[in-house]
């Protein structure tokens, strides 16, 4: 009997011994991920346009955005395997629509002007306090490059300059490719390249 009683008082001893540490794990319910919550995309009460997405802020910055967000190579226009290389051509062949140039004209001022200068020339504020001098835009060499060579230097840089395909999205790129041929037409062009109609008005420019 006291051979029973001493064999159920271990047993008792070994629970409790095992059940303190248990005592701290994880509850088995009503963590993170199993708590109530609405898939992306689903239909909620909660909101008066019925959605469970939230729009962002006004004003907020998106880390990945344009033509190539959400593929294997998120921002960095590096060509994924598979159907996504079809989308990387299109954004290759966009039109340099004016509201194109103008967006690449802003992007362009804020990113490359400090070193290249607003007018391409390489002669930036960034420069003239010592930074090593970029090419300028106008030598031949740049000007027979193509764009898709200027678009892989902005997005993975060149000599001293680094990448900036974290910090510029694809179709901005792409847009500061048509601005930087505008600013080389815009030193080198000739008089035949210019539409009849904005030719004729030129010329009655004093």
């Amino acid at each position: 009997m006291i051979a029973q009683k001493s064999t159920l008082l271990r047993l008792s001893l070994c629970l409790i011994t095992i059940s303190a540490p248990l005592a701290g794990c994880e509850k088995t319910v009503q963590n993170m991920y199993d708590q109530p919550r609405y898939k992306p995309l689903a239909e909620s009460p909660l909101w008066g346009d019925g959605r469970a997405s939230r729009p962002l802020p006004e004003g907020a910055v998106a880390y990945s955005e344009g033509t190539l967000a959400g593929t294997s190579s998120g921002r960095a226009g590096i060509s994924p395997p598979g159907s996504v290389t079809a989308a990387i051509s299109a954004v290759k062949r966009q039109a340099w629509t004016l509201a194109t140039l103008e967006r690449g004209r802003e992007r362009f001022d804020i990113f490359c002007a400090p070193c290249h200068s607003e007018t391409g020339d390489g002669d930036g504020m960034i420069v003239r306090r010592g930074f090593p001098r970029p090419a300028s835009f106008h030598s031949d060499r740049l000007r027979q490059a193509s764009d898709d060579y200027l678009y892989s230097v902005i997005s993975e840089g060149y000599g001293a300059m680094y990448p900036y395909s974290e910090h510029i999205a694809a179709d901005d790129r792409r847009a500061i490719v048509g601005y930087v041929r505008a600013l080389q037409l815009s030193q080198n062009a000739k008089l035949a390249d210019v539409p009849s109609e904005a030719r004729r008005r030129l010329e009655r420019t004093p």
